[in-house]
């Protein structure tokens, strides 16, 4: 079996504009990049929610001080520790994969609203303790970013990923539909526990972990067409038909 890595690495014939069987304008770009895109924001996905509660234990170790409360209250909640240039970083690479991902003009117009929303959530802090007025409404702008930054995520997983054009196994389609799914019902968990304050004396913050749950569906969404794009390329290769990005 040919390593995700290798296949996406192989150069791969560069697409001209194309109309897809169902009516959707594919763009000029080539598998290797729509694949390489996928993976980064699926291992953004996947490895950013252990990677703050980790960082500021590490941090907080390395400088000799409490690892107590190292855990953030939510993951924006990690604008105001040790791992707040991690989350922003993150957000804004996350941003810039989506708005440099191109697959068919339906998608193109999904990923750069979300590659936005991402941009803007990094440069938008959450909420402080004792906000002023203009730290308030820069909080509720952070907040709205980022449901409309899942939910664009949630709606690739549903309608994009699921693709009817593609001979996918009944477990991937039911995986993406269950992705898709997980992402708006964890962040409506993640909404009723701040608005109740459930947990907030846990050392692990509910509202951190529907968070989390939410950012692994879409992260493994993202890994998994990352790899059923790869497989798709490699066995192409093999019957000589090169796949176009989109169509």
């Amino acid at each position: 079996m040919t390593p995700i890595w290798r296949t996406l690495s192989t150069p791969v014939r560069e697409p001209s504009p194309a109309t897809a069987p169902d009516g959707r304008t594919a763009v000029s770009q080539d598998g290797r990049t729509v694949g390489f895109l996928r993976l980064g924001v699926g291992a953004i996905g996947i490895l950013l929610p252990p990677a703050l509660p980790l960082g500021n234990w590490l941090f907080a170790e390395f400088r000799g001080l409490s690892t107590s409360g190292f855990w953030p209250e939510s993951m924006s909640g990690s604008y105001y520790t040790s791992t707040r240039n991690v989350f922003v970083g993150s957000l804004c690479a996350l941003g810039v994969f989506l708005i440099c991902y191109r697959f068919d003009r339906r998608d193109d117009r999904w990923s750069t609203a979300a590659g936005v929303c991402a941009i803007g959530v990094a440069l938008c802090p959450t909420t402080a303790d004792n906000p002023t007025s203009f730290q308030q409404t820069v909080g509720a702008l952070h907040l709205v970013l980022a449901a409309l930054l899942y939910l664009v995520l949630a709606l690739f997983s549903i309608l994009s990923f699921r693709d009817p054009r593609l001979a996918q196994s009944r477990w991937a389609t039911r995986g993406y539909l269950a992705a898709g799914v997980l992402i708006p019902v964890s962040l409506l968990f993640a909404m009723l526990a701040a608005l109740t304050h459930l947990g907030t004396d846990w050392p692990v913050r509910p509202v951190y972990l529907c968070e989390w749950l939410a950012t692994w569906a879409f992260g493994g969404a993202w890994t998994a067409a990352a790899v059923e794009l790869a497989a798709a390329d490699s066995a192409s290769r093999r019957t000589g038909v090169t796949p176009v990005a989109g169509t």
